[in-house]
C-alpha cells in the first residue's frame, strides 16, 4: 500500500510517498480500506518532531479515517466486515489501509459522504470528553471556546448549542467571526481588534463563562481565568501559545476555579471504547439526522498532504481539512 511518511521532522515539504505492507488486524482490531483521512493539528506537530506516536502506534500520521472494513481480528464482531465506518485511530491514517480498534469505530450514516465522515472522529471525541466529561458543561451555562473556526471550534460550538449552552468564541478576523456565528455562536469576538476578557464579562453581565476550552495556553491562561466564572472550569487541550503559564493563584482560589486538561491519543483502548460508546448513545444521533455536521474547508489528494499541512499552518482554513485517499470522486 501507499502511505505518506517522512524521514526526518521538518516543514510540510518533508512528506513523501512510501510503500508498506498492508497491516494485518489481530484481536479486536479491524482493517479499514481508507476512503478519506482527516488532517489535525496533532499531525502537524508530529511532522514538526514534537509529538511522537505512542508505543505501538504507526509512525504514519493520521488520527481519523473513513472507509470500509475489509478484514477483522479474531476478537472483532464478524458483522463488522464490509461495514462503512469512520474511526478514531492512534496513527496510520495517511495510508491506503489503516488499523483501528473495532470499538473505536462509528457506522457511517447512509446519507453521509465519506469525506464528511472522516472529518468527525478526532474533533468529536476530543470535544465530548473535554467539554462534557472533564468540563461538566450543562444546559444554561455559558461556554467559551477559542479558535471558533477550527475543526475543534466548529464542532464544539454546534454540540454546545445542541445541549443548551450559550456559546462565545474567538477568531482572528471579521470573516471568521461571521462563520462562527453561522454555525451557532451567540457571540464571536475578533481577538485581534477586541479584548475577549472584556467582551466575555460584558456578555455575561460580569459573571464570566462557566466553561472554557482553551487550545492556546501560554499568556491566555490568566486572561481566561479573568473571565471564568465562580466555580468555573478551565480545560486545556493544546499549547499553541506556549507550554508554560503564570497565573494568580489567589484569584483562582477566591473564585473556586478548576483547571484541567487532557490529551486523547495516548489514552488506553478501553478508555476510548467507553468514550465511543457514550458518544454513540448521546451525540451520534445528531449526526445521523444531520442536526450536527462538521464544517468542511478543503479536500486534498493524499499525495498533496504537504499542501494540506501548509494550509492548516497558515491558519486561513475554516473547518476541517481532509485528504482523499481512495474511493469514487
Amino acid at each position: 500500500m501507499t502511505a505518506m511518511g517522512f524521514d526526518a521532522p521538518g516543514g510540510p515539504e518533508v512528506f513523501r510517498a512510501e510503500t508498506q505492507l498492508v497491516p494485518v488486524p489481530s484481536g479486536k482490531q479491524v482493517l479499514i480500506k481508507v476512503d478519506h483521512a482527516g488532517v489535525n493539528r496533532p499531525d502537524v506537530i508530529q511532522r514538526q518532531g514534537f509529538y511522537p506516536p505512542p508505543p505501538g502506534a504507526s509512525h504514519i500520521p493520521g488520527l481519523e479515517v473513513s472507509g470500509t472494513i475489509v478484514a477483522i481480528g479474531d476478537e472483532a464482531a464478524p458483522e463488522m466486515l464490509n461495514r462503512p465506518v469512520c474511526a478514531l485511530v492512534s496513527g496510520g491514517g495517511y495510508a491506503e489501509y489503516c488499523l483501528a480498534h473495532a470499538e473505536h469505530c462509528l457506522a457511517v450514516p447512509r446519507d453521509m459522504d465519506m469525506a464528511t465522515a472522516a472529518a468527525i472522529p478526532e474533533t468529536l471525541f476530543t470535544v465530548w470528553h473535554n467539554v462534557f466529561e472533564r468540563g461538566w458543561a450543562r444546559d444554561g451555562e455559558t461556554f467559551l471556546v477559542h479558535g471558533g473556526t477550527s475543526g475543534i471550534g466548529t464542532m464544539a460550538i454546534q454540540l454546545a448549542k445542541e445541549f443548551g449552552l450559550k456559546v462565545v468564541t474567538t477568531a482572528g478576523s471579521d470573516e471568521k467571526c461571521e462563520a462562527a456565528r453561522g454555525v451557532g455562536a451567540d457571540l464571536a469576538i475578533n481577538y485581534k481588534t477586541e479584548d475577549f476578557v472584556e467582551k466575555v464579562n460584558e456578555f455575561t453581565a460580569g459573571q464570566g463563562a462557566d466553561v472554557i476550552l482553551d487550545m492556546v495556553s501560554g499568556d491566555y491562561v490568566q486572561r481566561n481565568l479573568d473571565c471564568l466564572a465562580v466555580d468555573g472550569r478551565h480545560v486545556t487541550i493544546a499549547v499553541l501559545g506556549g507550554m508554560k503559564a503564570e497565573i494568580n493563584m489567589a484569584k483562582l482560589m477566591s473564585k473556586r476555579q478548576t483547571m484541567t486538561g487532557s490529551t486523547l491519543r495516548p489514552r488506553s483502548d478501553e478508555f476510548k471504547a467507553l468514550l465511543a460508546d457514550e458518544i454513540y448513545n448521546h451525540a451520534w444521533p445528531l449526526f445521523e439526522d444531520g442536526t450536527v455536521a462538521p464544517v468542511m474547508d478543503k479536500v486534498f489528494p493524499l499525495t498533496e498532504v504537504g499542501a494540506a499541512h501548509a494550509r492548516m499552518e497558515a491558519g486561513d482554513h475554516i473547518g476541517k481539512i481532509v485528504l482523499k485517499v481512495s474511493g469514487e470522486d
